[in-house]
């Protein structure tokens, strides 16, 4: 490794220089688009490091439905970026900063930066996660979004309106980021209804979940048919008419009716997602008949500093060392395939983490 990284980064313990000049594989989007418009170059320049920061050789970087928001220019980015925003692998470099705080060359980390789809990536040393024995680089990699928004989603997000021993809605349970949170709501003693496809139901049966709505399947489309079952009426028969006192929403269009109508008298709807479109604008006043909440949140201001980082981090480590989490790393793809990465995505066919392994 130190070899490898002397000819890489010019590296001299423990203040390396990276060399300007070298150059490696990125997948990068220069003009918004379809997921042909994530290519990727073999000459992208080496990021450079800056005070503060550790360079990371990527093994993995985590592929999530926000990375084809900023690709198709539904949450606007500067031109051109590389994409991704969740990586993991093994610290090549430190500055003199990071040094100090006993980061090491050839550490094992997990982050969340944008730029992830690339075969390095400049880090703060505040945003690293260092990943615990026991514990694989794909599955840290795969907590680092998905994981943290379902603790904050289950934690946090709805302000505590929900409390244990009642009753919570979360859709898309077959896959991604809905598959922790079904699980960590039952970890905070939530009774949890999950809604999935026919095809997820496999996976959505093992979570735990205390009723399942199954969906027929939207051909070609990430999201369930939401039509297909009277979900509202559902909620309403296993609750005994009182509602569900959280709706956590990753779907956006398709379930805002849904998720609003499915609330108890003073519960929280959740909505973090976008799947089958941005939730249209709607008045404040169809609150009113619950006295409803909602809210519309996003992980930043979840991981507002290193204290509350290293905390959500430290308890979905440890719920996986304890056997308490089960992570399904459905699929990798090799970061020359980077379209082929989101387009599974957006088909709805995972059934846990997208990864791309890098080389």
């Amino acid at each position: 490794m130190k070899d490898e990284v002397a000819a890489t980064f010019g590296w001299f313990p423990p203040s390396p220089r990276v060399v300007i000049g070298h150059q490696w594989a990125a997948a990068v989007v220069r003009e918004v688009g379809d997921a042909h418009a994530l290519k990727v170059e073999n000459d992208f320049p080496t990021p450079q490091i800056k005070p503060g920061q550790v360079i990371v050789k990527n093994q993995y970087a985590g592929i999530n439905f926000i990375d084809t928001y900023h690709r198709k220019g539904l949450y606007p980015r500067d031109l051109p970026f590389v994409g991704g925003q969740e990586g993991g692998g093994i610290v090549a470099a430190v500055s003199d900063e990071a040094a100090a705080e006993g980061i090491k060359v050839g550490d094992p980390v997990a982050y969340s930066v944008f730029g992830t789809y690339a075969q390095y990536t400049a880090v703060p040393a505040s945003k690293l996660l260092p990943v615990p024995e026991g514990v694989g680089l794909d599955v840290a990699t795969s907590c680092v979004v998905q994981g943290l928004t379902a603790h904050y989603l289950t934690t946090s997000a709805h302000a505590d309106l929900i409390k244990p021993g009642e009753w919570c809605l979360i859709h898309g349970v077959g896959g991604g980021t809905c598959q922790w949170a079904a699980q960590m709501a039952k970890l905070r003693g939530f009774k949890v209804i999950g809604t999935c496809s026919k095809g997820k139901a496999d996976i959505a049966k093992t979570l735990g979940c205390d009723e399942l709505i199954v969906l027929n399947e939207v051909e070609g489309a990430s999201y369930e048919d939401y039509e297909s079952v009277d979900i509202v009426a559902r909620v309403m028969e296993v609750t005994e008419g009182k509602g569900c006192k959280a709706v956590i929403d990753g779907i956006g269009k398709s379930t805002v009716d849904i998720s609003i109508n499915s609330l108890a008298h003073r519960g929280i709807f959740v909505s973090f997602g976008n799947a089958s479109g941005a939730v249209p604008a709607f008045p404040v006043l169809r609150l009113i008949g619950k006295s409803a909440y909602v809210t519309r949140p996003k992980l930043l201001d979840y991981t507002v500093d290193r204290a509350e980082l290293v905390w959500r981090a430290n308890e979905v480590f440890g719920w996986l060392k304890e056997g308490k989490l089960n992570v399904s790393v459905d699929r990798c793809f090799p970061l020359d395939e980077a379209a082929e990465g989101h387009l599974y995505l957006e088909a709805g066919k995972s059934k846990g983490k997208v990864l791309y392994q890098i080389d």
